[in-house]
C-alpha cells in the first residue's frame, strides 16, 4: 500500500476551507498538516501537488442499483464501482432488487463476498423485504449492513411489499435503519388506468408524473412516517419527490438524534416536468421527476435541514431499453458518475453552497447511517478523497460516459468543475481519467466492506 503526501489544496471539510497538507499511511489519514509546518516525510511516500485543486471527503451513495448480480447487461459492480469513482463517490449501499432478490442472509453474504474482489468503491449491501420473510430479515447484523430495505411502491424487480402484519413487524423490531420507497400503489394503478382510458397505449412521457402523482407519494411516505412514530423505528425516506412530503420532516433535531430522516436524488433537484419534452424515456424514474415548484421545495428543505442527504438512484438500463414508448420503457437511469459535478455546478449558480454539498452527500450520509471513519477529512479517518478541479470546463459525451449503458441524461451538459482524481482507503484509484484496479482481482485495490458503529 502507497504513502502519499497531498499538498497545496484547498481541503473543504465540516463548513470549513482551509489550506492543509493530508499525509497518508496505510489506507488512513496519518496526519493533518499545517501549510507552514515543518515536517519530515516518512520514506516511500508519494508527494502530489494539488494547487488550484479541492479536496472533498469522498461522496457516500446511498442508494444505487448497480444490477450485479442477475440484471448485468444494464450495468455490473466493476463498470458501475469504476464511474462511481470516476464521480468521486467512494463509498455505495446498493439495493436488494437483483436477480436473485436479496431476500435471506446467505444471499446477501454472497453478494458481499461477490463484490469483494470487483467494487473499487467501498460498499454495503441492504436487505430486502418481502411479504413473507420478516423473521429472516430480522436476523440482519447492524454492525455489517447498511439497513433494511422496504418497497412501498412497486419499481424495477418488483419487491413490493404490502402485507399489513409484515409491515408492523418489522417497523416494530427491526434492530437498525429501515429504509422506504414511498409510493402508494393502488393510487398509481387507478392513475395508470384512468391514463390507459383516455389514451390507449399511447400515453405521453410528460403523463409520467401524474400517473405516479402526488397524492401518490405524499400518501405513502405519510403512512411509513406514521408507522414509524407509532413504533419508534429508525426510518430513512428514499428519494423525496414532491415539496408537498417535506411537510413531514423537521430540523428540531441533530441528524445524530433523530429517528425519521429522509433523502432528495439528484434528478429530483436538477429536472422538472418541462424536460420530458427534450428528455423522454430518459428521465423516467421512479418516483417520477415532477414540477418545477416540486424541485424548488425540496431544495429549500434541503437547505433547511429537513432532507438530510442528496443521493443518486443510479439505475442503469440498456438504451434500446429505454428507447421505448411509455408503457415499455422502464424506469431509472445511471448517475454516480455525473452526481457531485452536477451538485457543484449548482453551487456554482449560487443554490447553495460548497460546504453544503460536502455536508449533504458526505457527512450527513456517514452520520445518518452511523458509518465507521468515513465521510469527513479527519486524522485516523479512511482516507476517501475526491479531489476536483474547480475551473475545468468539460461536456458530458459518449466518449466520456463510463457506465456500461453507455448514456446518462446529462449527455450534452457542459459542467465547470471536474474530477481529478479519487482516493478510496488510502489508495489512489482514479488519477485523470486512468484507473488503478490492478487487474480484475487484486484485492488489494479494492474498496472495502463498510462497518457501522451501531
Amino acid at each position: 500500500m502507497s504513502n502519499y503526501f497531498l499538498k497545496n489544496a484547498l481541503v473543504i471539510n465540516e463548513n470549513q476551507k482551509q489550506y492543509v497538507n493530508i499525509l497518508i499511511q496505510d489506507q488512513y489519514i496519518s496526519k493533518i498538516y499545517n501549510v507552514e509546518e515543518q515536517l519530515k516525510l516518512p520514506e516511500n511516500c508519494e508527494v502530489i501537488d494539488l494547487s488550484g485543486k479541492w479536496i472533498l471527503p469522498g461522496v457516500i451513495d446511498d442508494q444505487v442499483h448497480f444490477r450485479d448480480p442477475g440484471l448485468t447487461k444494464k450495468g455490473n459492480m466493476i463498470s458501475e464501482s469504476r464511474a462511481a469513482v470516476a464521480g468521486g463517490v467512494t463509498s455505495f449501499m446498493d439495493m436488494p432488487n437483483t436477480i436473485p432478490n436479496v431476500l435471506t442472509q446467505e444471499i446477501l453474504e454472497d453478494k458481499y463476498q461477490y463484490a469483494s474482489s470487483r467494487s473499487l468503491a467501498n460498499y454495503s449491501f441492504y436487505m430486502g423485504v418481502s411479504n413473507d420473510n420478516a423473521e429472516e430479515v430480522l436476523k440482519t447484523d447492524p454492525k455489517t449492513v447498511c439497513g433494511i430495505k422496504i418497497f412501498l411502491g412497486a419499481s424495477t424487480g418488483n419487491m413490493l411489499v404490502d402485507r399489513q402484519e409484515t409491515l408492523e413487524k418489522l417497523f416494530a423490531e427491526a434492530p437498525m435503519l429501515i429504509a422506504v420507497h414511498c409510493e402508494d400503489e393502488p393510487t398509481i394503478q387507478a392513475n395508470h388506468n384512468a391514463a390507459i382510458e383516455k389514451y390507449g397505449n399511447d400515453i405521453p412521457i410528460n403523463m409520467h408524473p401524474d400517473i405516479r402523482s402526488h397524492e401518490a407519494c405524499y400518501k405513502s411516505s405519510s403512512f411509513a412516517v406514521g408507522l414509524a412514530k407509532k413504533h419508534g423505528t429508525r426510518l430513512h425516506v428514499l428519494h423525496l419527490s414532491t415539496a408537498k412530503e417535506t411537510e413531514l420532516f423537521f430540523n428540531d433535531l441533530p441528524l445524530e438524534e433523530k429517528k425519521i430522516t429522509a433523502e432528495v436524488c439528484v434528478h429530483h433537484l436538477w429536472f422538472e416536468r418541462k424536460d420530458y419534452d427534450e428528455k423522454g424515456t430518459l428521465i423516467k424514474w421512479n418516483p417520477a421527476v415532477k414540477d418545477r415548484e416540486d424541485a424548488d421545495g425540496l431544495l429549500k428543505a434541503l437547505l433547511e435541514g429537513k432532507i438530510d442527504v442528496i443521493a443518486t438512484d443510479h439505475a442503469p438500463h440498456q438504451l434500446v431499453e429505454k428507447d421505448n414508448p411509455y408503457l415499455k420503457a422502464p424506469s431509472g437511469a445511471p448517475m454516480v458518475q455525473h452526481s457531485l459535478v452536477a451538485m457543484l455546478e449548482m453551487a456554482k449558480q449560487g443554490k447553495l453552497s460548497v460546504e453544503q454539498v460536502v455536508e449533504k452527500m458526505s457527512h450527513n450520509p456517514a452520520k445518518l447511517y452511523q458509518i465507521e471513519k468515513r465521510g469527513f477529512i479527519r486524522e485516523g479517518f479512511f482516507a476517501d478523497l475526491a479531489i476536483v478541479d474547480p475551473e475545468k470546463k468539460w461536456e458530458v459525451d459518449k466518449d466520456n460516459i463510463l457506465y456500461l449503458c453507455g448514456w446518462s441524461p446529462m449527455e450534452g451538459q457542459q459542467f465547470n468543475s471536474q474530477v481529478s482524481q479519487t482516493f478510496v482507503s488510502g489508495h489512489l484509484v482514479y488519477d485523470a481519467g486512468k484507473f488503478d484496479d490492478a487487474g480484475k482481482f487484486d484485492d488489494s485495490v479494492k474498496g472495502k466492506r463498510l462497518s457501522f458503529d451501531r
